[in-house]
């Protein structure tokens, strides 16, 4: 199993350490807040795209005119 690049060994050890660090208590609020922020982002990311395809014909034509001057 691959995830990141990481093989199942150095996930084990990232768990054990999270475990460690922060204690059987504290790593659900963790992970809950860790996944709210990782939705907040791609919101953010899919606002983004949003905004920039509306706004794409006005950009793509200053583009256009500014690589037509060179």
């Amino acid at each position: 199993m691959q995830i990141f690049g990481l093989g199942t060994p150095e996930i084990i050890l990232i768990v054990v350490v999270l475990l460690l660090f922060f204690g059987k208590d504290r790593l659900p609020d963790l992970a809950r807040s860790v996944g709210r922020s990782v939705t907040e982002l791609k919101r953010g990311f899919t606002d983004g795209w949003k905004d920039d395809a509306e706004k794409g014909a006005t950009t793509d034509d200053a583009g256009a005119g500014a690589k037509s001057k060179k």
